[in-house]
């Protein structure tokens, strides 16, 4: 019976992910996500599929390297993570380094396996304790910015990311590094086809409740146009002011549930408000915009030429250096200090 329905549940979820695939390389193929949602389903499949090309010898070139495939599943779901929650157009040069490393492990192991046949089981080690810490980072990565996500479909789908792809990627490698004392995987190995395809299901569910312009952020996209103006109700009237006049983005851990208990309105209203007539994807980009704005008029302000950049930063509400200058950075294509000197320079020529 186990014959019959191993197959029928891996095929079952390989078709799952090709439609997945299909439908992201239709509509998001030009963004950065997207494509490495992608790259990480194509491993899924190459693990769903590789018990199906098993060749005699497991030695054997190209099966050693398509057997490796899978191995990158949980980095590419911890960059995935990173890109898609957190509105990311590009990757960083940490986290580039991060997956440049964690490669080259699998393409060493690869290349020692095919060209000596010897398995280094320190190399082993190293990237079974990378594939448990990504898959470990993205799930914290879904699970932490929950609560600013902005796009109400995008906070549910956190969960589906988190108990399904997450917590599914962490049991198989955790499972598959400490297997029982004869070497087999017992009633896991029978359990991972219909648990694979019972989470492909889950996710698939979720992702097709998106509506279209919610699923990604299009890179530099201009903000849709409405055929007259519109003018902002009530309560986005009342964001502006409570933000650029009083000024609420400097409290320290300010929060939408402190913003909605300062305007007595409901969380889901002040999403809707600044998400649907604001345009954020994230609180945290919301806050960024009024404390950017604070920022550059005290870098181009010449009575303030002496203030530190540290202390400018710290009033504006943001917490440490690190994120005030990747965020100004992303902001303006500069460092705060350029952007400084090129504005001190024009208000003396002015």
């Amino acid at each position: 019976m186990q014959d019959i329905l191993d197959p029928m549940f891996r095929g079952a979820a390989t078709a799952l992910f090709g439609l997945w695939i299909a439908v992201l390389w239709r509509d998001y193929r030009n963004l950065l996500s997207a494509r490495v949602a992608i790259a990480m389903n194509f491993a899924i499949i190459a693990y769903l599929l590789a018990p199906a090309f098993r060749p005699a010898s497991p030695f054997s070139f190209p099966f050693v390297l398509f057997d490796a495939l899978p191995l990158a599943v949980p980095a590419l779901f911890w960059l995935f993570a990173r890109l898609w929650f957190d509105d990311r157009q590009c990757i960083d040069w940490r986290d580039g380094l991060l997956m440049a490393i964690f490669a080259v492990l699998l393409l060493a192991q690869v290349a020692a396996i095919v060209t000596t046949g010897w398995f280094s089981w320190e190399i082993w080690l190293l990237v079974r304790g990378g594939m448990l810490g990504f898959a470990l980072g993205g799930i914290w990565i879904a699970w932490r910015g929950r609560a600013a996500d902005l796009i109400e479909e995008r906070r549910s789908f956190r969960l589906a990311v988190v108990g399904a792809i997450g917590g599914f990627i962490a049991w198989i490698t955790f499972f598959e590094t400490f297997p029982n004392s004869d070497g087999h995987y017992g009633w896991g190995q029978i359990a991972m086809p219909p648990a694979i395809l019972i989470a492909t299901f889950i996710v698939s569910v979720a992702l097709y409740r998106f509506r279209s312009a919610e699923l990604f952020a299009a890179p530099d996209a201009p903000p849709p146009q409405v055929k007259p103006p519109v003018t902002p109700s009530p309560l986005a009237r009342r964001l502006q002011a409570v933000m650029a006049e009083e000024r609420a983005y400097r409290a320290e851990g300010f929060s939408i549930a402190a913003l909605a208990a300062r305007l007595g309105e409901p969380e889901y209203r002040i999403r809707r408000a600044i998400n649907g007539e604001m345009g954020f994807r994230n609180f945290t980009a919301f806050l960024n915009s009024f404390r950017l704005d604070e920022v550059r008029a005290a870098l181009s302000d010449p009575a303030q030429q002496s203030v530190p950049i540290l202390t400018i930063a710290i009033d504006a509400g943001f917490g440490s250096l690190g994120p005030f200058n990747r965020a100004f950075r992303d902001a303006e294509g500069m460092t705060p200090s350029e952007y400084r000197a090129e504005q001190l320079i024009d208000s003396r020529i002015g």
